[in-house]
């Protein structure tokens, strides 16, 4: 046993920060803890140093936001809002435009059923969270997931995402369910017309049982007709999101991967979320449950044959030195991906003459990292020459063929559009690992750059808003179920 760093975190219990320590013991790391209150704790982190210390590699640290909403007053992750202690910029940005939904997931942390009340800004209050992400500096928001609940509950759905492209969102996905879409292609065209680039589609395994068991009802066929839907109303960018359990659905992520695959055509993403642990569970249930993303890894490779190995997928920092390397070049700022080197591991998949080869077998991904860190370092001191001179040294990292053919125009761009057509050449297969107030780590909440707005004005990292600030937000705002049910008429899982 061994320490790695000492962190915070907050107690699972009160939710107050505590000092937290990181630690390896026979081969896995952990987090160990302890409120003077409530006692100690002690978690599983990842379940495999060796590819923890890889990841950690990778970590590049961004400056975060120029215009913070927030002061540090109570230290985090109390000052959230983003507080000048944020070091990410808002690569995702999400709005819930209700709390509402026409499932009671077992599994789910943002629904009506299981708070209450029902949360539901109004169309001014989303047209104010859309322009205040617009106001972030130096980059504004240009991704954007509308989310919930079941967001197509809300009939007024296609008007907030027009508004939202009216304001200058290049990308606008949707997190559903599907069942609405299974149920009505006309509504997927609706949702196409209207400027939604993705949908986000929880997608959990391919047979019945593990519906049954995450979501509570058999929802195979559900899932089929709404990719089925989506392909008809012309969509090209449908991501997977497998919300991944253990002893449930662990041993179909192969079968998930070949799917996706297999429906190219609308498939671009199979995004693997372990479990979050949310209430009061013993330490010997937790372990039961407990998966991370060192086993998904794993998992893949065992599962895919070896046509995807555990050392094919790097963390999400990987790619940050690029967009530093590009706009340095281009005297313009683009978003930059330092998430925390331990949030999340992904692989792109590019299949040609019928094999799939992962990006780390036509490139030496570590090589063209550090090159592209040579170029943005001289760029950034001013020596474009030499700058370019180093991105044509990167190059040589990269198979010519495959350079020209997929890389070549996002380095040379830096658009939107070009970073768009290399999405729509591959599968991104990726899993990131939402926190808990079990393996809370709070550099990794400052390094977070996905973030919700909420109506008064703060931008809160997802896991802080999931694990912390939801409850106080949608309270604060909220309208007890049965009050609103007499007012409107409806069940709170009808549309309207």
């Amino acid at each position: 046993m061994k320490d790695i760093k000492p962190t915070r975190s907050i107690c699972p219990e009160c939710l107050k920060a505590i000092d937290a320590t990181i630690y390896e013991d026979d081969g896995k790391v952990f987090m160990k803890k302890a409120c003077p209150e409530h006692g100690a704790f002690n978690e599983l982190y990842w379940s495999d140093y060796d590819q923890y210390m890889r990841a950690e590699k990778f970590r590049f640290d961004g400056d975060g936001i120029e215009n913070p909403r927030t002061e540090k007053k109570k230290g985090c992750p109390n000052d959230c809002g983003i507080c000048p202690e944020h070091k990410s910029q808002t690569a995702l940005a999400i709005i819930d435009v209700t709390n509402r939904c026409n499932l009671k997931c077992p599994v789910c942390f943002a629904n009506a059923a299981a708070a209450g009340y029902v949360y539901e800004p109004t169309a001014e209050q989303i047209t104010g969270m859309l322009e205040n992400l617009r106001a972030n500096r130096p980059v504004p928001a240009t991704a954007l997931q509308f989310s919930g609940g079941e967001p197509t509950i809300r009939n007024e759905l296609f008007d907030f995402i027009r508004k939202a492209k009216e304001l200058g969102f290049k990308h606008v996905e949707i997190n559903t369910n599907g069942l609405r879409i299974s149920k009505d292609v006309e509504y997927a065209k609706q949702l196409k017309a209207a400027g939604v680039s993705t949908i986000y589609l929880q997608f959990d395994g391919l047979t019945s049982d593990v519906y049954k068991f995450i979501r509570g009802l058999d929802l195979l066929d559900t899932k089929m007709k709404a990719i089925q839907n989506l392909r008809e109303a012309g969509f090209d960018s449908v991501v997977l999101v497998v919300t991944l359990v253990k002893g449930v659905n662990d041993g179909q992520l192969g079968d998930i991967v070949k799917f996706a695959l297999t429906n190219f055509d609308v498939i671009r993403c199979v995004n693997v979320q372990p479990v979050s642990l949310c209430g009061r569970l013993p330490q010997q249930e937790r372990e039961k449950m407990r998966i991370t993303i060192p086993d998904f890894m794993r998992l893949v490779e065992e599962q895919t044959n070896g046509m995807v190995k555990a050392s094919d997928f790097y963390p999400v920092p990987t790619v940050a030195p690029i967009a530093k390397a590009v706009g340095a070049l281009k005297d313009k700022r683009y978003l930059e991906f330092t998430a925390h080197p331990h949030c999340g591991m992904g692989t792109y998949l590019f299949t040609e003459n019928g094999k799939t080869i992962p990006i780390s077998r036509i490139g030496n991904v570590k090589k063209f990292n550090e090159a592209m860190k040579k170029v943005y370092e001289e760029a950034a001191k001013g020596n474009k020459s030499r700058a370019k001179l180093r991105l044509v040294g990167a190059a040589r990292h990269m198979k010519f063929s495959f350079l020209r053919k997929y890389v070549l125009r996002v380095l040379t761009e830096g658009s939107y559009e070009s970073l768009g057509d290399l999405q729509r050449k591959s599968l991104l297969l990726t899993s990131m690992h939402f926190m808990d107030p079990y393996n809370f780590d709070l550099e990794r909440v400052q390094r977070c750059l996905i973030h919700y707005a909420v109506p008064d004005g703060r931008i809160i990292p997802f896991c802080t808003m999931n694990s912390i600030h939801r409850a106080e937000v949608e309270k604060k705002l909220g309208v007890p179920i049965k009050e609103w049910k007499e007012k409107h008429k409806v069940e709170i899982s009808q549309p309207m």
